[in-house]
């Protein structure tokens, strides 16, 4: 069936769900690269559909601001997020610079190092558990093993306690799925308390840490001055569930993915067994074909025209990632699930100052992951068909049964 540009909808989940966001992208590009987003709900914004021009945006972060928050909507009755200039991923710069500077040390080249050494403890216990009881649910039972290694390293839980923040952030992000949900209700009422559930969980540890300082990233941004001034209890909040949602939705719902990717593609997984040189790749082209963080919004801070197109000051403008990495014009056959693609400059850390800061943490986990699941001999099958969550911000998987060959 043919998508009209005129007819799209990129608020309407279901669209996401269905998987008809990609035909709905390829007729963007195709007819309406920059287009005015006329939701069912009554809101309005701006979608850059292409690869070029959602760099470029990146790029300029002077004509595009982050303060409004990275996700559609705002917070509960109030259009502006409520972490603006206080979480990294919504200030500006100067501010950006200085929380980056306070934020940085906490994922250090040695820190990344010790999340590779928990990761690999874990993924091998959950592959093992899989292996024996002849499958598993690899979205629920392996894939969380990811966030939940860095977690424990990063912040200083325990498992149990990363794997309940897991469940909370999981919660939030899914706030329209049922499966992690009661739907029922307003929806921004519902993530406004999703949100405190999260903020409740980092008061404990902020109490905690208050008690037994450690070296851990709640102890840092506990130390940390802005301009001589300590963070306050919001702010160490907002960039810890900052740090906790990007890492624990990245990571994971890339590994499923990727792992899908080569059990449907089992030509691939033949390519990476006879080269295991091309991990790298692989891991790269996982992140451009799950794109799993699908936009970001922006906010246009003064009129602005882009190929014809003029964009008023304080339009909403978003970047859609999983368009950019499906371009045509920058990649050859993107609808190809290739791991020896090269170049490859997916999106999927997004670019310029808001470059996720955490990559280096995905890429260690990711490589990890692959290489215990698909290079130590065992083959996978699909079970059953994975399920999508309810989301047009973070592509994610709920369930994807699988089982040994």
């Amino acid at each position: 069936m043919t998508v009209h540009a005129s007819s799209i909808d990129l608020a309407d989940v279901d669209l996401f769900v269905t998987g008809g966001h990609l035909e709905a992208f390829a007729r963007l590009r195709a007819t309406t690269p920059i287009y005015r987003n006329e939701s069912a709900d009554g809101s309005r914004f701006w979608a850059l559909t292409t690869h070029a021009d959602i760099l470029w945006a990146y790029r300029e972060h002077t004509l595009f601001g982050s303060e409004r928050g990275a996700i559609l909507g705002g917070s509960f009755r109030n259009e502006v997020d409520t972490s603006a200039g206080r979480m990294l991923v919504a200030s500006d710069l100067p501010r950006h610079r200085l929380l980056k500077q306070q934020i940085h040390p906490g994922l250090s080249a040695a820190v990344v190092e010790r999340v590779g050494e928990r990761v690999e403890e874990l993924v091998n216990r959950a592959v093992d558990r899989a292996i024996s009881a002849g499958g598993c649910d690899f979205a629920t039972q392996i894939a969380t093993e990811l966030p939940a290694g860095a977690l424990m390293e990063i912040m200083g839980l325990s498992h149990e306690e990363a794997h309940h923040l897991i469940g909370l952030t999981r919660r939030m992000v899914g706030f329209r799925d049922e499966v992690y949900v009661d739907t029922g209700g307003e929806e921004r009422l519902r993530l406004a308390w999703l949100q405190a559930e999260i903020f409740e969980f980092f008061a404990d540890v902020l109490k905690e840490r208050r008690r037994r300082p450690s070296d851990d990233f709640v102890s840092l941004l506990l130390k940390a001055r802005l301009n001589g001034r300590p963070f306050s209890e919001e702010e160490i909040f907002y960039n810890c569930m900052n740090l906790a949602v990007g890492g624990n939705e990245t990571s994971s719902y890339t590994a499923c993915a990727g792992v899908q990717g080569f059990v449907e593609h089992p030509e691939q997984l033949e390519l990476l067994l006879r080269d295991p040189g091309l991990m790298p790749s692989a891991v790269e082209e996982s992140l451009r074909w799950s794109s799993t963080n699908a936009y970001v919004q922006r906010v246009a801070k003064q009129d602005v025209v882009r190929n014809g197109v003029e964009i008023r000051a304080g339009d909403s403008v978003t970047l859609w990632n999983v368009s950019a990495n499906r371009d045509e014009r920058q990649f050859v056959e993107p609808q190809r699930f290739d791991i020896t693609r090269n170049p490859n400059r997916h999106l999927s850390y997004g670019a310029g100052i808001h470059r996720c800061i955490g990559a280096p943490v995905a890429q260690v986990e990711l490589s990890l992951l692959f290489r215990r699941m698909l290079l130590s001999g065992v083959r996978w099958s699909l079970a059953a068909p994975p399920r999508r969550m309810r989301s047009n911000f973070i592509l994610g998987t709920t369930s994807m049964p699988l089982e040994v060959r």
